[in-house]
C-alpha cells in the first residue's frame, strides 16, 4: 500500500518508540518531524526528554535526522545542531523528493528507515510514498492556529486504523 494513508504505527508520543524495537526491524535511519513531533510550535531547543531519547536511539545504532517542511531554516537548523542531528528544512512532504535526499546524504536505504510524525497529508503519506515505515504520534498540542483542529479531526479515521496495526504488530 505505498499511497495508504494508514501509518504503520500510532503512539501517543515520541518517547513510546523503543530503539530496540526500531533496530530489530532493521530501522537504522529515523527521519523525525519537529513542529508537535519533537517540540511544540515555536519551541527553539530540545528539551532534556528529546536529548535522552536521542541518546538511546544512538546506543541502538539509529541516527535521527530532522525532516521538517518549516520554511524557517535558522530554527530547523539550530534546533538540529542543539540536538546533534541532521536537518534538513522545506522538505516539501508528502512529496518523496525530501526523504530520498535525506537517505542518500545518510548512505541509507526505505528498507533501513522510518519516519515520525504528527500528520497523515504530510509525513504518513510522504513516508507511505517513500516505502519507508510511517509512524505517527499525537500531536504535542493542538492550540493555536483553529486550522489544525480541523486537519487532526480529518485525521482520525487513519490514526484508528494505524492503531488497529499496533495490536497486530506486536
Amino acid at each position: 500500500m505505498p499511497f495508504s494513508l494508514v501509518p504503520d504505527r500510532v503512539y501517543g508520543s515520541i518517547f513510546e518508540i523503543e530503539p530496540r524495537a526500531l533496530r530489530r526491524r532493521g530501522i537504522t535511519l529515523l527521519l523525525a518531524d519537529l513542529d508537535n513531533t519533537l517540540a511544540k510550535y515555536g519551541q527553539p531547543e530540545p528539551d532534556q526528554a528529546v536529548l535522552n531519547w536521542k541518546s538511546a536511539l544512538a546506543a541502538e545504532g539509529v541516527t535521527l535526522f530532522l525532516l521538517s517542511n518549516s520554511r524557517k531554516p535558522a530554527r530547523v537548523k539550530h534546533y538540529a545542531e542543539t540536538l546533534g542531528i541532521p536537518c534538513q528544512g522545506h522538505s516539501r512532504k508528502p512529496g518523496t523528493g525530501g526523504f530520498f535526499r535525506a537517505m542518500e546524504a545518510m548512505g541509507r536505504t526505505p528498507e533501513e528507515t522510518a519516519m515520525v510524525g504528527d500528520q497523515i497529508f504530510t509525513d504518513i503519506l510522504g513516508a507511505r510514498r517513500s516505502g519507508v515505515l510511517a509512524l505517527m504520534v499525537e500531536p504535542i498540542e493542538l492550540r493555536g492556529n483553529p486550522g489544525r483542529y480541523l486537519r487532526y479531526a480529518a485525521e482520525t479515521p487513519f490514526r484508528a486504523l494505524g492503531r488497529r496495526n499496533n495490536r497486530r504488530d506486536t
